[in-house]
């Protein structure tokens, strides 16, 4: 019982953090991840026992103030209000496109944008890859894929090979998972300087650094794999919500 219950307090302690800060996202996130938490508590918990009516007492404390966080999201969206930024440090872990991005990524997704000068290098493409993978897995209704980049001045041909074997690969995996086509489409752009995502569900998501924060490790390290636990490099990341985005075609 003491583990549940120490587990769903360290989750709504950083809930209520978050929430201070004005994350609200997140907060909302962590909040309903505590609650399930406790409720799983509760169950294990005799009904003789006086903690009994303290926890479910606490549950429905963090219940109705998610509901509220979960409420003041929707009136920002719906007056173009809601901001948030999350400040990555340098060398930092726990950033993984995963945590920072899978809360905006829903069945409500058909379609991305990306813009990134920098999708050019094996290890840029790399992370493109990452980030594909993680809105597939999110996104169930997705149908396209939107990226627009610079190109490569020093090996353009092997980055458009890169990225077309990126493309056969959506297309194929696809297929094999009897969903519907998820098509990606490539576009290059030699004046092309800002770094966003935009989701048609409304939320954009500016990264200081594009989709390259974190920094390159040999497959021997830890971090390797679970970019949960790559060093990042310093960026900025600013969320907000349009009411209204033009959605690919």
């Amino acid at each position: 019982m003491m583990d549940g219950l120490s587990v769903a307090t360290s989750i709504l302690t950083r809930a209520v953090t978050l929430d201070t800060n004005q994350r609200f996202t997140e907060s909302l996130v962590c909040y309903q991840e505590g609650i399930n938490v406790l409720i799983e508590t509760l169950k294990t918990v005799p009904n003789d026992d006086p903690k009994k009516n303290k926890i479910r007492l606490k549950t429905e404390e963090y219940m109705s103030r998610a509901e509220k966080v979960k409420q003041h999201i929707e009136e920002l969206k719906n007056t173009g209000n809601y901001r948030e930024q999350i400040q990555v440090p340098e060398d930092s872990i726990g950033f993984s496109y995963r945590s920072v991005l899978h809360r905006f990524l829903n069945e409500d997704v058909k379609s991305v944008e990306i813009d990134d000068p920098y999708v050019r290098s094996p290890h840029q493409c790399d992370n493109f890859v990452r980030f594909l993978e993680l809105c597939i897995q999110s996104c169930s209704k997705l149908r396209v894929v939107k990226l627009v980049t610079g190109r490569d001045g020093n090996n353009p041909t092997d980055q458009v090979k890169r990225l077309e074997t990126i493309q056969d690969s959506l297309q194929k995996i696809s297929k094999k998972s009897n969903k519907d086509q998820v098509r990606l489409f490539i576009e290059y752009s030699d004046s092309l300087h800002d770094r966003e995502i935009r989701l048609d569900n409304g939320w954009v998501i500016k990264i200081g650094r594009g989709l390259d924060y974190f920094k390159q490790l040999d497959r021997f390290h830890i971090g390797f794999t679970d970019f949960d636990f790559r060093p990042c490099r310093s960026t900025t990341i600013d969320v907000f919500h349009k009411k209204e985005l033009q959605q690919i075609k």
